[in-house]
């Protein structure tokens, strides 16, 4: 079979016009926007004869006041409690009596000056002084135990009056 020019010509046309139908852009519909009912939630009436319990937050006592400050300071050589340290002395005996449970170490430090048997045996005076001390307020002497750190534990590392006077002191430290 023989195609003419005519025909050829049809066949081209036809095809033509399906390619370009068949790339076309398909036709939007309109959308109709849809109504969303929503439904009203019931809220119960607020009880207002209901009290709700509040925590309060707890403040560790130790970490305020005169608790806060631990440390008993002495004049060179010596084991004598100064009186501006008494009523620190006192906070904590008072503490000790109402919490029966905690205990305290009570470390005896000296500064750099003298022989190791010497600050030893100084640091050992300075913590029985400040446990005596607690044991006139009534502290039981299972609560406490004194021990000498001598100049093994400085606060100040100087070769100066003012290093070495914050290294003559007594700590106390809570178990």
């Amino acid at each position: 079979m023989r195609f003419t020019s005519a025909s050829k010509t049809v066949a081209l046309l036809i095809s033509s016009i399906a390619l370009m139908t068949a790339c076309s852009t398909p036709v939007k519909l309109e959308e109709k926007p849809v109504p969303i009912v929503e439904k009203p939630q019931v809220v119960a009436p607020a009880d207002t004869n209901v009290v709700k319990e509040v925590k309060a937050v707890e403040v560790d006592p130790l970490t305020v006041g005169a608790l806060a400050k631990r440390s008993v300071y002495f004049d060179y050589d010596q084991y004598v409690i100064k009186d501006e340290f008494k009523s620190l002395i006192e906070a904590h005996a008072k503490f000790l009596l109402a919490n029966k449970g905690r205990k305290i170490l009570v470390q005896g430090n000296t500064d750099e000056r003298g022989s190791r048997e010497y600050n030893i045996a100084l640091g050992q005076k300075r913590a029985e002084a400040v446990r005596k001390a607690m044991a006139v307020f009534g502290v039981a002497d299972a609560q406490i135990e004194a021990v000498s750190l001598g100049e093994e534990k400085p606060k100040a590392t100087g070769s100066d009056e003012a290093s070495w006077a914050e290294n003559r002191r007594s700590d106390i430290v809570y178990q």
